[in-house]
């Protein structure tokens, strides 16, 4: 496990914890040292729910240390079991507590002799795996052993429903605009005669998990959660499913002939024939979404030219770089993702689309890149949103991980044709456009302010502006001031010089003019 001081994706046990909490009455038990027990906070803040299942830490202290752990983790799911009645208690350690080597395995087995619940432990790797690839896998552990107990029982039910449904694998909670998502991912499927067999772990009762295979197939809408499920059901119950996330006009288009594909092997036995979902691709993209309309409009057209920089998940990151590339005419510098187990799918999916692909978990290394083209914006996580403001390059955030802001109250989906529409604003509203800088320079707006262009990583030598050179520079109009300083911070580092005056100034405009 890497240490940094700010990760795009948390620690191993946070994705444990965001399934285990999105089910309903599943209790998951923390075995970890003060300091690790922040995740109820985190969990309660941005979704603002009212009502989920807090998690509970087994206290790691030098007592416990002295004597063992397991009286202590064992007692503690014993009381929360006769306290609350889960249907599941789900035990896991932190990177910190997994230092101490303890067969945890052997405390869950002693718990499940006093606890009238299930108790399992979370089957993950937490030196190897980040919050991302543990909450797949923990998801597909808790399924695999509901589905395989419901077949020894003899009370699973493989036949079919009547009418075309499917399943909705990988929503959860902390996730990227996942409530406004399954929404929307509901109606998609909803209004051409699809309807939803279950939506897990988000909201799900264990009990249901028994009828997930009588689904016609399953939708999994992002692929940093939920594909090991599909897979393992696709292997042991034959169910198909659809991987392709349906943002924007394209990929929602794709999406719906895959749902038309997996209908139409059923339906002519169980509904006596084939559906046909062309008539409503064509009406949602002239009627519902307005992407299409405005990627033809002169407001799109104005973003001729203009640059942008992506990053952030596999999905939302491959996603974004299509609509500006391939439905917008944007032109894509860059196009990166943290998610380094997915990278030979990731260059798949954007080859063509960019000038150049990146694929890292440091975050410093994408600041310079994007310092480096000089963008005229920026799609990616928060990271790139601060990295954004320190350059004064605008940033809309498309991708986890993000600030509480992008929890909205308010329905903003990313997903079908009403997210093409929420995209577009997005998109449009984060460009400077026209004289907008120089009109904020002229009423005094906010935009008047010095602009950093000092670089991202740590070690190099600041350069230092000469009051009189910072009076010169407020005379340029504020719309093209930003590159020229930036221009005269290049040109100074060239040449070895620490402070630039007037003159350094001019003698890098002779030198980028010539």
């Amino acid at each position: 496990m890497k240490l940094a001081h700010r990760m795009y994706a948390g620690p191993a046990h946070i994705g444990t914890l965001r399934v285990a909490s999105s089910f309903r009455n599943v209790h998951a038990i923390m075995h970890a040292p003060l300091g690790d027990d922040h995740f109820n906070v985190m969990r309660s803040m941005p979704e603002r729910e009212r009502d989920f299942t807090p998690v509970t830490a087994s206290v790691v202290d030098r007592h416990v240390l002295a004597r063992g752990s397991r009286d202590k983790v064992v007692s503690n799911i014993s009381r929360k079991g006769e306290e609350q009645r889960p249907d599941l208690i789900v035990l896991t350690p932190t990177c910190t507590s997994s230092i101490l080597q303890e067969d945890l395995q052997n405390f869950v087995d002693r718990a499940s002799l006093y606890s009238e619940s299930d108790v399992i432990l979370a089957d993950v790797n937490h030196y190897r795996v980040n919050e991302l690839q543990a909450s797949d896998k923990t998801l597909e552990q808790i399924v695999r052993h509901y589905l395989d107990r419901a077949r020894r029982e003899g009370i699973s039910d493989r036949s079919v429903t009547d009418a075309p449904s499917a399943n909705i694998i990988g929503i959860l909670t902390l996730g990227f605009h996942n409530q406004h998502d399954c929404r929307e991912l509901k109606r998609l499927p909803g209004e051409s005669g699809v309807s939803v067999n279950q939506i897990i772990p988000e909201g799900e009762f264990l009990k249901n998990l028994k009828d997930l295979p009588r689904a016609w197939f399953n939708i999994v809408p992002y692929r940093e959660m939920g594909l090991m499920t599909a897979t393992f059901l696709e292997k042991e119950y034959g169910m198909p499913y659809i991987s392709i996330t349906p943002i924007g006009i394209s990929n929602t288009a794709d999406f719906i002939t895959q749902v038309e594909r997996l209908v139409n092997s059923w339906a002519p036995a169980l509904l006596g024939k084939k559906l046909n979902y062309a008539r409503y691709v064509e009406n949602q993209t002239k009627f519902v979404s307005q992407a299409a309309w405005f990627s033809k409009s002169i407001d799109c057209q104005n973003l001729a030219g203009k640059e942008a920089v992506v990053s952030g998940d596999a999905t939302h990151a491959a996603s974004i770089t299509k609509i500006l590339a391939g439905e917008m005419g944007i032109r894509v510098s860059c196009s990166g993702t943290y998610c380094k187990y997915d990278a030979g799918r990731f260059n798949e999916q954007v080859q063509g689309l960019c000038d150049e692909v990146i694929i890292t978990e440091d975050h410093t290394e994408v600041g310079d890149t994007i310092a480096r083209i000089e963008p005229s914006a920026i799609f990616g996580t928060q990271m790139e949103r601060h990295i954004g403001k320190r350059i004064d390059i605008p940033c809309g955030v498309i991708s986890s991980p993000v600030h509480i802001q992008n929890f909205p109250l308010g329905y903003r989906p990313f997903l079908g044709y009403e997210g093409t529409n929420q995209i577009s604003d997005l998109i449009y509203n984060s460009f400077n456009l026209g004289m907008e800088d120089h009109l904020s320079d002229v009423f005094g707006g906010h935009d008047t302010k010095g602009i950093s262009t000092k670089s991202l990583s740590r070690g190099t030598k600041d350069i230092y502006w000469a009051p009189e050179a910072e009076s010169e520079s407020t005379k340029i109009p504020g719309f093209v001031r930003g590159k020229i300083k930036r221009n005269t911070e290049v040109f100074a580092k060239q040449n070895d010089i620490l402070e630039i005056t007037v003159d350094v100034m001019y003698a890098a405009k002779e030198r980028w003019s010539s």
